[in-house]
């Protein structure tokens, strides 16, 4: 066998031809009265039919008349006449490094942890990625045994086990029993403590369900948010029942020793909740000074009180506001009679109106937001329409209007502190002063009909502000941008010179009292790192005493990081 620089060129007679399925040959026969010594041998230009020329590039014929083919992936050379076959070239295709093997069954997904990329099909993983897919968009079990969904995935891979409805369930819970070892094991490693949210409600079918959220710092010092719990809440839902479960939901995980806050609404059960669930916690010696800083309540929910509360005093206005737009969408005909009036007013028509959810005040002000852009096509409607009757009079326009500046401000500062994926415990204190005092100068204001609503909205908010978590004061201290100076000027504003001082002092204690605690806490790590037998030399009593000033340092910033 004679070598040669290209793969396959190799001797005619030791070559394995295994099939010649690329060769027709069109050659036209003698006929019998035709003599054979003169016969023209005609032929025409060969057609290739194997599917490996899909793979192959014919290469321009070389000195050595011999006809070579190009791998379209890799680039390798192969002998293409066709006394040598395509078996060698199929071979090559079933293993070469560079083709890319995925079909349309292989499609990528791009969702966080679901993302994958893969040269070969591999069962385990269609697996994973089905059992995430029925997960994510809430799929039955019995999605894998439809007629169609089967039909396609044998379409796509023939040789496919497709799985029943039972394995299916099988994988789910063994992904969640996964991923919840996966989110054990963060929490574990996590350095700080843990700031928790719940919360309860019913479904259509009046079935009580509860969920637990944990909001952590990782060890890499990022901000997560996980969903521990989300599971069916039998009644009753009494203080009594929801610290029970809360507390068995803190022991499963392993964190009912450190917990920082617990986030609740303002209903009266979770108030004995969060004083049960105190009191079960600081039995293990499990909560920050003395649990003082356990129960935090919802703000977002307390602004929604405080303007539910005014919006009861101006129910008139809305009423009207919300009557001309329920009369708008009322029917095809008068949607096309008020989009003549929005034409004729010059108004972009794309903005759309919108109707609210009376139980949901941010929905009543965008409402009001599109129904006063819309004010004039109303008009233009009512003098137009004679079945049109609740259009608001001007005076109640400029109402409507002062209204919706009010709710601008709640809106805004509720969207704040909705976010998930930002810390928001350093927006608190400059933005409930800030609504704190828009409220106070509408109240003193010349306005009666404004003063009359916000006085209501103020008592509200003044009923919850007594009683907020001291923590939501200490990470604007802990914010450079304000400090104590902020602090100090928001007292006496609300509180006056006087009282302000004796606040920001109490305020001050319990900062210094909260640092001590960690300080002793860092102190009893220290002893108990020095009991082990160890021998130490002056050099490593120099480090002691080093690490011991690092230590106070570290604790100081560690503080710092908590709240912020």
């Amino acid at each position: 066998m004679s070598s040669s620089p290209y793969v396959g060129e190799t001797d005619g007679s030791h070559i394995n031809v295994e099939e010649n399925d690329d060769l027709i040959d069109l050659e036209e026969m003698p006929t019998p009265g035709e003599a054979t010594t003169t016969t023209k041998r005609m032929t025409r230009k060969r057609k290739f039919t194997s599917t490996v020329w899909n793979h192959f590039d014919i290469l321009p014929e070389q000195p050595d008349k011999k006809r070579r083919c190009k791998c379209k992936h890799c680039g390798i050379i192969y002998l293409a006449d066709s006394k040598y076959g395509t078996g060698n070239m199929k071979r090559h295709i079933s293993t070469c490094v560079r083709k890319d093997m995925r079909d349309v069954g292989q499609l990528l997904i791009n969702s966080g942890s679901m993302s994958l990329s893969g040269n070969k099909f591999d069962a385990e993983t269609f697996r994973d990625l089905l059992t995430g897919a029925i997960i994510m968009h809430d799929l039955p079990f019995q999605f894998m045994e439809f007629e169609g969904i089967r039909a396609v995935l044998t379409y796509l891979k023939p040789d496919l086990h497709i799985v029943t409805r039972n394995t299916c369930k099988a994988d789910c819970l063994k992904m969640f029993k996964r991923e919840k070892q996966n989110i054990k094991s963060m929490l574990e490693v996590s350095p700080g403590r843990i700031c928790l949210t719940s919360d309860c409600w019913s479904s259509l079918t009046t079935d009580g369900y509860i969920c637990l959220t944990a909001h952590f710092v990782d060890k890499e010092w990022v901000l997560r948010k996980r969903t521990l719990n989300f599971c069916y809440m039998p009644p009753p839902h009494n203080g009594i029942s929801l610290s029970e479960k809360i507390h068995n939901f803190l022991c499963d995980w392993g964190i009912d020793l450190r917990v920082f806050t617990l986030t609740l609404d303002n209903a009266s059960a979770n108030d004995t909740c969060a004083s049960l669930l105190k009191t079960q916690l600081l039995n293990k010696n499990g909560l920050v000074c003395g649990g003082k800083y356990l129960h935090m309540r919802c703000w977002a929910h307390i602004l929604n009180l405080v303007v539910q509360d005014g919006l009861k005093c101006i129910d008139s206005c809305v009423t009207k506001i919300r009557e001309c737009v329920k009369y708008v969408k009322g029917s095809q005909v008068r949607k096309q009679k008020f989009l003549e009036c929005v034409s004729h007013s010059s108004l972009d028509s794309k903005k759309g109106l919108r109707q609210d959810v009376p139980t949901r005040w941010n929905s009543t002000y965008i409402m009001l937001e599109s129904a006063l852009y819309y004010r004039r096509a109303f008009m233009h409607l009512e003098l137009s329409d004679s079945n049109f009757k609740h259009c608001p009079s001007r005076d109640e326009w400029e109402k409507v209007d002062k209204i919706k500046k009010i709710l601008a401000l709640f809106y805004a500062i509720t969207n704040l502190f909705y976010g998930s994926k930002y810390p928001t415990v350093n927006m608190y204190f400059p933005l409930v002063v800030t609504a704190y005092l828009r409220m106070k100068d509408e109240v003193d204001g010349f306005d009666e009909y404004m003063s009359s609503m916000v006085a209501v909205m103020l008592e509200k908010f003044k009923k919850y502000w007594e009683d907020f978590n001291k923590v939501l004061a200490m990470a604007i201290i802990m914010d450079p941008r304000y400090k104590f100076h902020f602090v100090d000027w928001s007292y006496k504003m609300i509180y006056g010179v006087e009282m302000g001082k004796t606040k920001v002092e109490e305020l001050r204690w319990d900062l210094k009292s909260l640092f001590d605690h960690y300080v002793d806490i860092s102190q009893l790590t220290s002893k108990s790192t020095s009991l082990a037998p160890t021998i130490h030399n002056a050099s490593e009593s120099c480090l002691d005493n080093t690490s011991e000033d690092l230590m106070k340092v570290f604790v100081n910033i560690l503080l710092v990081l908590y709240f912020i």
